[in-house]
């Protein structure tokens, strides 16, 4: 297996860290660029970084990817292959401010893009959402549902997917862009509401579910997404084209409290809250395509990934300092799902 020089943005994040530490295991020469974003915790993100440092040949490059020259100086030509991480997430925070989603999510994919065309790097894998699908018309989710986003972080990742899009059919720049549904696992974000659940069920405290918990949600663990990633790196079949990376199956919120609760033995208070604008009522993901381009096949069902989180978060979690995180906003108790 050959090994490579792969620019990881976003690096020091949730699902980049994943990405970062697997590859750098495998013998690749990874370059983490991140600018450290106070969105949540830079902590945990200074933990994610000593993580996957330690894990082989990686770097660390302190760098924003909405400054064009000096993304053109960190992907050079000697990079091969990109993993487009960075984002600014967030549906509700996008909300309240559609700005900053767009400066990062738009004109810092535009700025990876080009970066990446100039460098003639073999490949940038760019990491979509599922809040490009927004308004429902029929479930699960292909790839050829409509895609009209109820928020402004899914129209930023929606453009986002059309100029990789556009990079690969006029410029010839290879690129992937994958549909994240829900991810979870280990070192998540802390605004995410596994992650926010879990810490408070584990402390008994009360949770706060916006709506009456009956909307559902596919949710992925960050081992298929990570698995997912890697199979880009050896073909050429997925070349311009969109692939939705999800559990293949969705679950009520309220259910999702249930089996928390009893991996947890919980006994918080629930408190419904009003429903949250730019929150999608439903999810599920056909993952038929990604299964016959790449072999895609999610290996974690929700019950196995929530045991592996909630056995990893009553450890790790309290030496990483994952449970004693406030959420991000004081205004929301539970934040995105989407």
């Amino acid at each position: 297996m050959s090994s490579y020089k792969i620019v990881i943005t976003g690096g020091a994040g949730f699902i980049g860290s994943h990405i970062a530490e697997n590859l750098a295991k495998e013998g690749h020469e990874i370059v983490i660029v991140d600018n450290l974003d106070p969105y949540y915790s830079v902590d945990l993100k200074k933990k994610n970084l000593d993580i996957v440092l330690k894990s082989g040949d990686a770097t660390f490059i302190n760098a924003d990817i909405t400054d064009l020259a000096r993304m053109k100086e960190i992907i050079d030509s000697t990079v091969e292959y990109v993993y487009h991480e960075a984002a600014q997430a967030g549906v509700r925070i996008s909300v309240e401010d559609p700005f900053k989603p767009n400066d990062v999510n738009v004109l810092g994919t535009l700025n990876i893009l080009k970066a990446s065309l100039d460098a003639d790097v073999k490949k940038v894998i760019n990491a979509s959402s599922s809040s490009v699908y927004g308004k429902v018309k029929y479930l699960p989710f292909d790839e050829q549902h409509p895609t009209e986003p109820v928020s402004p972080y899914g129209v930023s990742k929606l453009a986002a997917e059309h100029y990789c899009r556009v990079f690969y059919e006029v410029y010839g720049l290879p690129t992937t862009s994958l549909r994240y549904f829900t991810v979870y696992g280990p070192r998540m974000r802390p605004d995410l509401a596994i992650s926010i659940f879990t810490r408070k069920m584990l402390a008994n405290e009360p949770i706060t579910v916006f709506g009456d918990g009956e909307q559902t949600r596919d949710f992925t663990y960050i081992e298929d997404v990570v698995e997912a990633n890697k199979r880009l790196l050896y073909n050429k079949v997925t070349d311009g084209k969109v692939l939705n990376i999800g559990g293949g199956n969705r679950i009520r919120v309220n259910d999702l409290i249930g089996n928390l609760r009893s991996l947890t033995g919980s006994t918080s208070e629930v408190i419904n809250a009003g429903k949250q604008k730019g929150d999608t009522e439903d999810t599920l993901a056909d993952v038929d395509l990604g299964n016959g381009l790449i072999g895609y096949e999610p290996l974690f069902n929700i019950n196995k990934g929530l045991n592996k989180f909630v056995e990893w978060f009553k450890i790790e979690g309290d030496i990483l300092g994952f449970n004693k995180q406030v959420d991000v906003t004081p205004s929301s108790s539970q934040k995105s799902m989407a």
